[in-house]
């Protein structure tokens, strides 16, 4: 992959700037068709650098500056490329925040429907950086038509349990376009993907690609996504499944342990993701230095919840990586514990030790080819 990364690949396969790249072609062709079937889309880009990228790009492909979006806020994981701090900002678009529908941790449809009708979208999006439920896709998706708007479903964090088919795919549900980052819940390389199945928009995609926005890229990356999707033709069914199954009985042994859990009208979760009400623990970023002193990876995130001043008023956990290391649902009582125990004790980094001896034990990586 060294090798690869380091060779321009300037152009289209068969048709590159420079000479001597056939193995490249070879690989960009393979993982975009990869990248296709794996979401049961038409065409899929490839070449963007990241999930932001991925976004831009749609922003770019699908509005003009100056154009009207409405996007889902803050309090609901909306992720700040959707605003105007991110990219949807810096390429002059009007931002709207979606409605709320706090219970269901996603947009409100009805007031949605009322604000598309106000401000005529040009674009209106789904997706964020915490998805605890399905969204409402075929319902906005029928707004959007009805105001003369595309869907953009950002899906960069439950791109592996949609590819898994554990969760409805978006573009059987009306979404215009699906962006996503891929290293997420699906386990690749550091870069982005878009898929959709209208034509008239993969043309604009691979314009702004090329010769637009990234020109060289890569290689290297490419051959390291086919391989990962490959990973998720054999094995991504049951990864999926894993992942959600882990995160829905580790929230419940979190809420057991005194934890405050967030729950909507459905319950914790119905994902990879879960997430807790922060406030206790002087916010969602604090509590994630907590657990780090401990030996936990987490993040502060927005909840429809009271705010926390300076701070987040979330916590956001994930499985898709302790899952892969093999961790299952009968580990989950023990997560619960010592993470319950890091975030009230004073001095957290004692934890350090036993989190660290007892992640020995995960020392095989799970779900991938071994030939």
């Amino acid at each position: 992959a060294a090798g690869l990364g380091a060779r321009p690949s300037l152009g289209y396969p068969g048709q590159k700037y420079e000479t001597g790249l056939d193995a490249i072609e070879e690989i960009e062709v393979i993982a975009q068709e990869l990248a296709a079937e794996t979401f049961a889309a038409r065409y899929a880009e490839i070449r963007v650098a990241s999930g932001a990228m991925s976004n831009l790009y749609a922003f770019m492909a699908l509005t003009r500056p100056g154009d009207a979006i409405i996007a889902p806020p803050a309090s609901i994981g909306g992720h700040v490329t959707h605003h105007a701090p991110g990219a949807a900002g810096l390429y002059g678009l009007a931002i709207h925040p979606a409605p709320v529908n706090a219970a269901g941790y996603t947009v409100d449809v009805d007031a949605l429907g009322a604000l598309a009708r106000e401000v005529r979208p040009t674009l209106i999006t789904l997706g964020g950086s915490l998805n605890l439920f399905e969204h409402p896709v075929a319902q906005v998706a029928e707004i959007a038509r009805e105001v003369g708007a595309k869907l953009l479903f950002d899906a960069a964090h439950q791109c592996g349990i949609i590819a898994g088919g554990q969760w409805r795919n978006p573009l059987a549900e009306g979404a215009d376009v699906m962006t996503m980052s891929t290293y997420k819940s699906l386990g690749g390389p550091p870069s982005g993907l878009i898929v959709t199945n209208d034509a008239e928009i993969a043309q604009r995609l691979d314009a702004i690609a090329f010769p637009g926005m990234t020109a060289n890229f890569d290689a290297g990356k490419s051959a390291a996504l086919a391989i990962s999707l490959l990973d998720w033709r054999d094995f991504g069914a049951d990864y999926a499944r894993h992942m959600i199954s882990l995160a829905e009985v580790m929230a419940e042994a979190l809420a057991s342990e005194g934890m405050p859990v967030f729950r909507g009208a459905d319950g914790y979760t119905r994902s990879h993701q879960f997430a807790l009400e922060a406030a206790r623990f002087g916010g969602g970023q604090r509590a994630a230095q907590a657990l780090y002193k401990a030996g936990f990876l987490a993040c502060g995130i927005g909840l429809p919840v009271a705010d926390v001043a300076g701070d987040m008023n979330g916590l956001r956990l994930g499985t898709p990586e302790i899952v892969r290391w093999g961790a299952g649902a009968e580990d989950a009582p023990r997560f619960a514990r010592l993470i319950a125990r890091a975030l009230t004790a004073d001095d957290p980094a004692a934890l350090a030790p036993e989190v660290a001896e007892w992640r020995k034990s995960f020392c095989r990586l799970h779900y991938i080819r071994n030939d």
